[in-house]
């Protein structure tokens, strides 16, 4: 599990600061309903770079990477609705084709059940490697 970990925290890091590089693209695909579309992609961004950092800080902190991940089962269950929304405004997106909206949805739940993994209090091993 420790390059899943790794894989895992650095593609967290990675999205997260993407957040902040592409912040209006990020506001762009927010659904209309929610406010401050501004602040809530820099506050899911650096949710994401937090998460990332929190689960791979397994060998001195494990508590702090338990609860990393937890935070990003959280935040793909938060950002569910900007994936839904995206399916059912199409138009809005013409530079993203229509399957890979449709893609994001289901893939959710891998992801979901990869941070979940880490949330398991089994990380006795990984410090004995």
């Amino acid at each position: 599990m420790r390059v899943g970990r790794v894989v895992m925290g650095v593609l967290y890091v990675v999205a997260g600061v993407g957040h902040f590089v592409l912040t209006r693209t990020y506001e762009r695909i927010m659904p209309d309903y929610l406010p401050e579309h501004h602040a809530l992609v820099l506050v899911s961004g650096a949710a994401e770079i937090a998460g990332g950092v929190g689960v791979l800080m397994v060998r001195r902190y494990p508590a702090v990477a338990r609860a990393a991940a937890w935070g990003i089962v959280v935040l793909l269950v938060c950002v569910m609705p900007a994936n839904v929304w995206m399916v059912q405004h199409p138009g809005r997106y013409p530079g993203v084709p229509l399957w890979a909206m449709w893609l994001r949805l289901p893939l959710q739940v891998p992801l979901i059940w990869w941070a979940w993994r880490y949330t398991k209090g089994d990380d006795a091993r990984v410090l004995q490697g």
